[in-house]
């Protein structure tokens, strides 16, 4: 599935088993909240936090799959071809930052 038919599957399931898209603002603050449940993983499954017994069974990457449909929801209702962007994205990440990491002597 690329970017596109994502969107697609995001808008179809909101169609089916939504009444409507949240607002942006709404939908900003549900970002921030799946962001957070992904932070809190990585704190403590690979920081230096401990992690709660509670925590042990947080599934990261359902965390992140969270993210991504809120992320595909914001995209699909402020008109935004995500395939696209994140194609364009892609090209000017390789063209800019083709020799940048290479160089850099922090990461050798």
């Amino acid at each position: 599935m690329n970017i596109q038919d994502a969107q697609r599957a995001v808008d179809s399931w909101i169609k089916e088993h939504g009444v409507r898209y949240f607002n942006e603002l709404t939908n900003m603050a549900q970002l921030t909240e799946e962001v957070g449940e992904v932070a809190r993983i990585i704190a403590r499954r690979y920081g230096e936090q401990s992690e709660k017994e509670s925590d042990k069974d947080k599934d990261l990457g359902e965390e992140l799959a969270d993210v991504v449909f809120v992320v595909l929801c914001l995209a699909n209702q402020t008109g935004i071809d995500l395939q696209s962007a994140f194609d364009k994205k892609m090209d000017k990440k390789a063209k800019r930052d083709h020799n940048r990491h290479h160089n850099n002597e922090k990461l050798k």
